[in-house]
């Protein structure tokens, strides 16, 4: 069957590449029937035997027309369809003309782009032959077309770049080409492409003249490495100046410290004291400084560790009351009870935010108060921690300005209140570091809100633990004072443990309002007057099952016995929420101890525990320290607290030092190393020191001397270096005698334990 059809195939494309022959042969066939039926009719109907039949004849004449007219009438059939096909295909051939004249301008267009585009462009065959080439490629290799056309040439290549293959097999790479006018870059992009079917692929190479992007991509590394360099340079520089600062700083801080232990005249007093708060004063500027130095820098890095919300936010009160207290103003805080006891977060940049902007807000708040509230956020695990004061308040045009670097709300403010411009900034930084944001809404002449709200996730509740809130539902209870921000929290905090809370200014009123009904606990505000105070104690004594008073920690010591046998406990502002609960769930039979002593047991016992510290036998420590200020500072520090001390000036001194106490067998309970000496700096003599301990020499006393650092540098880097070199921990010049105590006690404690 396939072969029928092939011939078939075969005959008609014989034909119609051969049209006269079908002519001839169509011809003589319809004549050969046409001349062969006539002849047999006429002969047929003539013979004498014929049996001629008008009728029979006249039948077949009709059925023979009948088919003629058929055939004419199929043939006519056949012409319109082949004439409609005919139209068909004359119209596919106008489309293929158009088609075809398309693409002829689309290859004119293509070709007169790639003749007229600066980008180069040359094909090669498999043997690397050009086969094409477009006018840019002539110019830069500067040959002639047709000396390039089936040519190896190529083109000077000064420099070779990276080179890269994609996913889809184009290979990209840079190159440094010599050229008529310089040296160029170009950008090349090289694929395998096929023109022709059947034609092997040829290797297209596109490239781009890329000199301008390259020549800025370095210049901008350049400068970027020159940006880098002069941070370092910065820091280095910060680093020192911080140190060279402190140092002297470290010397005034402490001895002005060590001068106020001493018998002084109130004038004198009066004068040391002056040093020392300028002394802070300039420490906290240096801080400042650092702080914005190493956020610019983008070193400032956050810890996530589990704190107490409530207990970072009480510190934070209590560390500023004196600065408000001494103001006449109020500080008092609220932490919300929905949010968790413990979150995780970094506390200490939190608590420098925070305290950044509360002291602003006592600095510039003459009369009323400052409350920090925290609440929940508008966001899941956000918490929002909200600033309020009733100070100057802050104009809409300078809101944006103060947190920018420097700047303050205007040159008036700054003169009246110094600063430099930068705490709120490095806050702002800080928050947005944390992934918060800080608003501010102000009114001037009626204070200002600072919002900052920062997303901290609650930590585990296993390791929580914090007061219970007592039951106050259906309690009355009675507050006593002015009304300020701080009774205003308290009442808020008292009516979510479900007490119903009154707060009334004038003791009159208050003394009428007892008797109207049964009062859990009246609060007195002692700032009312000692005898306001007095006469409403004693009027409460029997509507109050509760009497206690709020005192500042100044006038603690102004309550008379007189006046503490009306009264059931006190409480120092600013109230922590669990004080405030332990008081009111407190049994009134029992007098608070702090009432009818001089002070709390609990006091007693840690006042004395100093006492018993000369009983314990003191250490031996080795400090090495160049400045000599800061040599006689620590001398005299730690001959106070009982430990025998050896001073050395420089890293050897203090290396051989070392060595002669420890072949001697009474080695250094403790090595206080500064940082930067002459000759041999603490790290080198610290690892100087490890490196003999780990060869043996420490195992004739059988234990590694523990090192601190002491180190004017702040920055992260040396810390790291501190413990790199095998240092145990590290105290900051300026020296806080507090954090030196209780260093010192913890490894009195640990040798103790180990002897």
């Amino acid at each position: 069957m396939g072969r029928f059809f092939r011939i078939k195939l075969r005959l008609r494309r014989f034909l119609r590449r051969h049209s006269w022959v079908a002519a001839i042969v169509r011809s003589f066939t319809i004549f050969s029937v046409a001349f062969g039926g006539a002849f047999g009719f006429i002969s047929g109907a003539l013979s004498q035997h014929s049996g001629y039949d008008p009728n029979t004849f006249a039948i077949g004449v009709s059925f023979l027309f009948a088919i003629a007219c058929l055939w004419i009438v199929t043939l006519g059939i056949r012409l319109r369809l082949m004439r409609r096909r005919l139209r068909t295909i004359a119209m596919h051939n106008e489309a293929m003309a158009d088609r075809n004249w398309e693409l002829q301008e689309a290859e004119q267009r293509a070709s007169t782009l790639f003749e007229a585009r600066d980008d180069l462009i040359v094909l090669r065959d498999i043997d690397g032959h050009i086969t094409y080439a477009n006018d840019a490629y002539c110019e830069l290799a500067q040959i002639a077309r047709g000396e390039l056309i089936g040519s190896t040439a190529t083109l000077k290549v000064l420099e070779q770049g990276n080179t890269a293959l994609e996913s889809n097999g184009t290979r990209v790479y840079d190159q440094k080409i010599e050229g008529p006018h310089g040296p160029r870059w170009i950008a090349w992009r090289e694929g395998l492409v096929r023109n022709d079917a059947g034609a092997p692929a040829e290797m297209q190479s596109v490239g781009r003249d890329v000199t301008d992007r390259t020549e800025s991509e370095r210049a901008l590394a350049e400068a970027r490495d020159q940006a880098d360099a002069a941070n370092r340079a910065k820091s280095r520089f910060l680093a020192m100046a911080s140190h060279e600062i402190r140092t002297p700083l470290n010397g005034i801080i402490g001895m002005s410290g060590l001068l106020m232990d001493t018998q002084l005249t109130p004038e004198q007093t009066t004068y040391v004291k002056a040093v020392k708060t300028s002394g802070d004063a300039l420490l906290a500027l240096i801080e400042e400084l650092l702080d914005y130095s190493k956020i610019e820098a983008g070193k400032i890095d956050l810890e996530h560790r589990a704190f107490a919300l409530s207990g970072l936010i009480e510190e934070i009160t209590e560390l500023l009351a004196p600065r408000a207290q001494a103001k006449g103003i109020e500080i008092a805080a609220y932490v919300d009870e929905r949010l968790p006891m413990q979150v995780t977060g970094d506390a200490a940049r939190l608590r420098q935010v925070l305290l950044n902007l509360a002291g602003n807000a006592i600095k510039f708040t003459a009369t009323g108060g400052v409350a920090l509230i925290v609440e929940p956020g508008i966001w899941p695990n956000e918490i929002s921690f909200l600033v309020r004061d009733t100070g100057i308040g802050i104009a809409p045009e300078a809101q944006q300005r103060i947190f920018r670097e420097f700047e303050q709300a205007d040159d008036r403010i700054a003169r009246s209140y110094g600063g430099t411009g930068l705490g709120l900034s490095i806050s702002d930084r800080i928050v947005k570091r944390m992934g918060g944001r800080i608003s501010l809404a102000s009114t001037p002449g009626a204070g200002s809100t600072f919002e900052v709200s920062i997303p901290l996730a609650a930590a585990d509740p296993a390791g929580a633990h914090g007061f219970t809130a007592p039951d106050l539902a259906g309690q009355s209870i009675m507050l006593l004072a002015p009304h300020s921000i701080e009774a205003s929290l308290i009442s808020r905090r008292l009516q979510r443990w479900g007490a119903q809370t009154c707060i009334v200014s004038d003791p009159n009123v208050a003394e009428a309002l007892l008797p109207e009904r049964s009062w859990h606990t009246v609060l007195i505000d002692h700032s009312l007057g000692t005898q306001a105070m007095e006469a409403f104690a004693g009027a409460a004594r029997i509507h109050a099952t509760h009497r206690i008073v709020m005192v500042t920690p100044a006038t603690r010591q102004d309550l008379s016995a007189s006046e503490t046998t009306m009264l059931t406990g006190y409480l120092v502002k600013p109230l922590r929420a669990s004080s405030l609960a332990a008081r009111l769930t407190a049994s009134p039979e029992i007098a608070a101890p702090s009432l009818v002593m001089p002070g709390p047991a609990i006091e007693t016992v840690a006042e004395s525990a100093p006492a018993a510290a000369p009983a314990q036998q003191g250490l031996s420590i080795l400090v090495a320290e160049d400045n000599e200020i800061n040599a006689l500072l620590m001398r005299s520090l730690l001959a106070r607290l009982g430990h025998t001390v050896v001073i050395t000036t420089n890293g050897e001194q203090a290396m051989e030092s070392w060595l002669s106490a420890t072949s001697a067998g009474t080695p250094y309970d403790l090595v206080l190393m500064d940082i930067q000496m002459p000759r041999l700096n603490g790290i080198e003599t610290t690892k100087q020191i490890r490196a003999h301990e780990s060869g043996g020499l420490a195992g004739q006393s059988g234990r590694r001397t523990p090192i601190l650092a002491l180190t004017a540098n702040t920055l992260v880097e040396d810390r790291y270096a501190c413990f790199e070199a095998g240092m145990d921990g590290f105290l900051i010049k300026p020296l806080d005698r507090e954090k030196l105590e209780e260093a010192l006690a913890g490894l009195a404690a640990a040798r103790h334990i180990a002897a």
